[in-house]
């Protein structure tokens, strides 16, 4: 279950689980040099980082790409990512191995390509500001997008993640939801960013939350806050309902 936070008194407290792992990796959304709302703050960073260390001395790693493949280090200097031993990575220098998706009846895609750091980090985080775009919510799961390989774009397009950019995005996340297995995700819903097509021309409302739990959970209480389901979640929950199924313990 996922749980809501004050955003004013929220100090990030991790699962039991996290005192085994040995490296842990976070995922921000950090591909602009813009400040949060646009991108996840070096707050909530520096809190479940605060967090981790009180229960493991493990590696930490934050990790993100920039949306045209540019080098990423000077986006985290921008945005103040500076945090005691913890190492910032760019995902693109990672290399990438090809993930098959669990599930026989895939959505969009039946492989991700996916960096290495991801497979040899015993625990997730997706960290994600609270964005609508559109009307359709881009929550931790869409956060995801970030860590697949970048295909050659053109002009001021946006990203075209791994070649996926002619398929339907929403089934694409439910697909990535099952193959990137992610163990927690932070929603940092202090304010709610609506934008089209471009997060920096965007308005945003203050809520004050923030929102913890595994991805799938904490992106519908997200989506019950918007008052809309996007159409991956509803996607997941089918995936879910047949993994259910096939596997007693899921």
């Amino acid at each position: 279950m996922a749980s809501t936070f004050e955003a004013a008194s929220f100090r990030f407290s991790p699962p039991p689980q996290m005192a085994w792992a040995r490296r842990v990796l976070i995922k921000p959304y950090a591909s602009v040099p813009d400040p949060y709302p646009v991108t996840t703050s070096p707050q909530i960073l520096e809190n479940i980082v605060s967090g981790i260390r009180r229960v493991t001395d493990a590696e930490i790693i934050i990790a993100d790409g920039t949306r045209d493949g540019t080098p990423i280090y000077s986006v985290y200097e921008a945005l103040k990512y500076e945090f005691n031993r913890v190492l910032l990575l760019d995902v693109k220098d990672s290399i990438f191995l090809e993930l098959e998706n669990p599930l026989l009846e895939f959505f969009a895609t039946a492989t991700f390509w996916v960096p290495n750091l991801v497979l040899r980090s015993d625990f997730l985080i997706s960290v994600a500001p609270f964005h609508v775009m559109q009307g359709k919510g881009r929550y931790t799961i869409s956060n995801l997008l970030g860590l697949l390989p970048l295909s050659t774009k053109k002009g001021q397009e946006l990203p075209d993640y791994q070649g996926l950019k002619g398929l339907e995005m929403e089934k694409v996340l439910a697909d990535l939801y099952f193959t990137l297995p992610f163990d927690l995700a932070v929603l940092e819903a202090r304010d709610r960013l609506d934008y089209g097509d471009d997060p920096l021309s965007g308005t945003s409302t203050h809520y004050g939350k923030v929102i913890v739990g595994e991805p799938f959970e904490v992106d519908t209480v997200a989506a019950r806050l918007v008052g809309e389901q996007p159409e991956h979640l509803a996607l997941i929950e089918r995936g879910r309902q047949v993994l259910a199924k096939t596997d007693p313990d899921q």
